[in-house]
């Protein structure tokens, strides 16, 4: 998994803000570039930097590579609907996302991590691809029996559940009610300009 390997708040200090709203990510204490000429390295960028940026804050905050981002891309963009809209909703959609979001991973790169390893049902069945698209209605659980630490840690979550999902803690369970509506997904992405980029 190449970008979950990396230093994962490396790509923060370089825009000045953390993508997960981490309060231990080191752009808080330092909101500005690595290295000596960090602070004084703020440029202006041109179009099409600004668009690459935002492609870029989507891949990291996913971590995810930009082969699957493409691949996310081409399949948005074909059939019905609006391509900017299917693409956000995709990426949120997938299992790991929600596994982040329910509150049982503390990260995007944990959430992989324990569904890469078998931690994680998807109406009871063991589903080990982040990948995985949810779909409505489907129900996400920990296999505590299998998995006593990772259900432990789960349990003491503080996430803020989004009003797309519906959190049961105490039973480790998690479903997805409906698709996120764009406003209610918390990336700070502007989705628009990574499907104008894909689109030059």
């Amino acid at each position: 998994m190449p970008t979950a390997s990396r230093a994962k708040h490396k790509f923060c200090r370089r825009i000045g803000q953390c993508l997960w709203s981490d309060p231990k990510c080191p752009s808080v204490k330092r909101p500005y570039a690595a290295g000596p000429h960090g602070k004084g390295r703020r440029v202006k960028l041109s179009t099409y930097g600004e668009l690459l940026l935002e492609k870029q804050k989507l891949r990291n905050y996913y971590a995810i590579s930009e082969k699957q981002l493409r691949i996310a891309f081409a399949k948005a963009k074909s059939g019905l609907g609006l391509t900017h809209e299917k693409l956000f909703r995709g990426l949120e959609m997938r299992l790991d996302a929600m596994v982040y979001r329910a509150g049982f991973a503390p990260t995007i790169f944990a959430a992989k991590q324990i569904v890469n390893h078998g931690h994680i049902l998807v109406d009871g069945k063991r589903v080990d691809r982040s990948s995985c698209q949810i779909k409505e209605g489907q129900v996400i659980t920990i296999d505590a029996a299998k998995s006593p630490a990772v259900a432990e840690a789960a349990k003491k979550s503080n996430n803020v559940v989004p009003p797309y999902m519906e959190v049961d803690l105490d039973n480790l369970k998690a479903t997805l009610v409906r698709a996120p509506q764009l406003e209610e997904i918390p990336v700070p992405v502007k989705i628009m300009s990574v499907v104008e980029y894909y689109a030059r």
